[in-house]
């Protein structure tokens, strides 16, 4: 019963959080330069031609109605059209270019875990040596080097100087699929895989001095199976939390990644909505990765008292 009441609570709290994201997007068309009737009637549409028109679009009535109305037509994926090109509808623009976001996305956050947690206990098993001072440098490197910066060197060394993977994604694709994501899939990676190792690290160390590893050590447990059985298991639960707020941040993060590569993901596509002042396109990418990154962390939520039964326990 309590665990009920408590996933209801997490739930509530995604649903207030959700609403504050969805006035912020809101909020942006109302504060940005001009307004849809100002962009759609164009530069050399008269001061009579633009009210006339944002009458039509009922564009002066109080914020807070058309607030509610925009609200009501987003829960409904109506985020209405396009200011530019064809107009065409924005939902369709993000079932477009969605699928690359995210696949670069979860691709980006199983590299980073996995290598993540890997260098993170051997820096733990052997700390104070040799290879913990290589991973904890790689991982300090991995934090500073924004992803700007790591892109056109990796660019310069496989695209350029080793002429091993394409630059840019281009349309039609020369090669396969998969060598145009090695890159920006490696660039998204950097930054959690680095987090997480060190996370990692100091979690597994923290573990490794427990009374209960000190115990197993005693009884003769084997060494691999003392890593990975009991400690790792104990010392991922943080671990699992921070990779769930990673991936969410992964989909924001994406925005640089993809204009850089080209990529037709969201972010690209939020990106020039943004210089172009398409706001209708700005606003749906906005709530949609909100809700996304609310899911995310409520799955993480979900999944922690399935692994650990502490947790479970204390909620039940």
């Amino acid at each position: 019963m309590r665990l009920a009441k408590a996933l209801l609570l997490r739930l509530l709290y995604g649903v207030v959080s959700l609403i504050f994201i969805s006035f912020v997007a809101f909020l942006a068309d109302e504060v940005a330069p001009g307004d849809a009737a100002s962009v759609r009637a164009g530069e050399k549409a008269t001061v009579e031609q633009i009210e006339r028109l944002r009458e039509q679009m009922g564009l002066k009535r109080p914020m807070m109605v058309r607030y509610g109305e925009w609200l009501w037509k987003a829960a409904h994926l109506d985020f209405g059209t396009s200011y530019y090109g064809t107009r065409e509808p924005v939902i369709d623009i993000v079932r477009r270019n969605l699928p690359m976001t995210m696949k670069i996305a979860f691709l980006a956050i199983l590299l980073s875990a996995a290598i993540g947690i890997a260098l993170g206990t051997a820096a733990a098993v052997w700390e104070n040596r040799v290879p913990d001072r290589a991973v904890l440098t790689l991982s300090t490197l991995g934090v500073t080097l924004p992803n700007f910066v790591l892109a056109p060197i990796l660019v310069y060394v496989f695209a350029q100087q080793l002429d091993r993977l394409p630059q840019n994604w281009g349309t039609p694709l020369v090669a396969p699929e998969w060598m145009y994501l090695v890159l920006p899939v490696c660039v998204l990676a950097a930054r959690p895989m680095a987090t997480l190792t060190r996370l990692t690290r100091a979690s597994m160390v923290e573990t490794l001095k427990q009374e209960f590893i000190k115990l197993a050590v005693a009884k003769g447990v084997p060494p691999r199976r003392l890593i990975f059985r009991h400690a790792l298991r104990n010392a991922i639960l943080p671990v699992i939390t921070a990779t769930g707020t990673s991936f969410g941040f992964l989909l924001t993060g994406s925005f640089v990644v993809e204009t850089f590569f080209t990529l037709p993901g969201i972010g690209r596509e939020a990106i020039e909505a943004i210089q172009k002042g398409n706001m209708p396109v700005v606003q749906a990418c906005i709530l949609i990765t909100g809700v996304m990154f609310i899911l995310l962390n409520m799955l993480v939520d979900l999944v922690l008292p399935v692994l650990d039964p502490r947790i479970r326990e204390s909620q039940v």
